[in-house]
């Protein structure tokens, strides 16, 4: 049919029931027809419901608001504008970090096992003596002849190959470029904690570089939370979505030093002016603190090892214009103390703060 007809089938069924009998005397039977009648109607689409019909025409005004005089009179009118205009459209950059995937590294440890539930692998005669009876078994022979036959393959073909022969000796090495230097980030360590920090200071491990030791702190007294951890972390370079072990200070750690004799001692200034270490071996918290009373009054910045035969001096500097000796082995007290007068008065009150030391071992005596 066209397409601009749609064809409107209403069909009324109307059962006409005529029933003819038909006498057979043979079988006995009647039968019972049914006629369907239907009525099909034509209709153009135009003829179905309401058209569209669309005609030009003046425009009209619906609404006219005037401007308010009283308004007016707050408008500044700037006159010359300068307006900058560009010839490429602007654009931005964004950078999103994402939820890192938290991992955990496990390990298994295997031990002998396999033995038959009366065979103790602890007693020798019951292992000796179960391994005999294994060895004289048919199977056991005809399986180790098989392995042996295709180890021995295996050994040949190890000799014949050298899989370390270099091929390509003659050949020129590439020219090197000379490239700008430039760095790009492989991990990054976030405070797992609610309350962001900042990291005040790092230190790496002194044997293999693939730990670090960072403190977190918050410098603005103030602004500080009562929710704030004190905890500082260990890192592991390859586990970044967890810190390998936490430090527990009685306050906030401003520095924090692995020893470069021993890279289980470390050493941190607080944010209240004591100094404690940590021995990793015994647990997150100090193995010993230095009194309130004898350090420093301002929180200590910095504290650098001394190269000594012992391994456990070192000294530490603070804003309230002290430089500290210490011997961990003994921090009731300081060994020595440094005022930082440049008059050389020794008067605490003309003190210069010290908030950055270094320590040159070949020059014995310096600092």
């Amino acid at each position: 049919r066209p397409a601009s007809h749609v064809t409107l089938w209403e069909v009324a069924r109307k059962r006409a029931n005529a029933t003819q009998h038909w006498g057979n005397r043979a079988l006995g039977e009647q039968s019972v027809a049914t006629m369907e009648i239907v009525y099909v109607y034509v209709k153009k689409r135009s003829e179905f419901g309401r058209q569209c019909n669309f005609s030009d025409r003046v425009s009209e005004i619906n609404v006219d608001i005037q401007p308010d005089a009283v308004q007016a009179m707050n408008f500044v009118e700037k006159d010359p504008v300068d307006t900058a205009v560009q010839c490429a459209s602007d654009m931005s950059e964004h950078e999103v970090n994402t939820e890192r995937f938290e991992m955990e590294t496990r390990g298994i440890n295997h031990v002998e096992g396999g033995w038959p539930k009366d065979v103790n692998p602890q007693e020798m005669e019951q292992t000796i003596r179960f391994r005999k009876k294994v060895e004289k078994d048919e199977n056991y022979v005809n399986v180790i002849t098989q392995l042996g036959s295709l180890m021995d393959h295996c050994i040949k073909q190890n000799n014949a190959i050298n899989i370390y022969e270099e091929y390509f000796d003659e050949e020129e090495a590439a020219g090197v470029t000379d490239e700008p230097p430039s760095a790009k980030t492989i991990n990054v360590f976030r405070d797992p904690n609610v309350v962001k920090r900042t990291a005040t200071h790092l230190s790496w491990h002194p044997d293999r570089s693939r730990k670090l030791a960072v403190a977190y702190s918050c410098l603005e007294f103030q602004r500080s939370s009562k929710d704030m951890s004190y905890d500082s972390y260990i890192w592991d370079l390859e586990t970044p979505n967890k810190p390998e072990m936490v430090i527990r200070p009685s306050s906030p750690l401003i520095c924090l030093e692995y020893n470069p004799k021993d890279s289980h001692i470390l050493i941190g200034g607080c944010y209240n002016g004591q100094i404690a270490y940590w021995d990793t071996r015994k647990g997150s918290l100090p193995a010993e603190l230095t009194m309130v009373e004898l350090g420093h009054r301002d929180p200590v910045y910095n504290v650098i090892w001394l190269q000594s035969k012992t391994g456990t001096d070192c000294f530490s500097g603070s804003t309230d214009g002290q430089v500290l000796w210490w011997d961990i082995r003994k921090l009731s007290e300081p060994t020595e103390t440094l005022v930082m007068d440049v008059s050389r008065k020794g008067i605490l009150e003309n003190a210069l703060g010290a908030i950055s030391l270094e320590y040159e071992p070949t020059m014995v005596g310096t600092y």
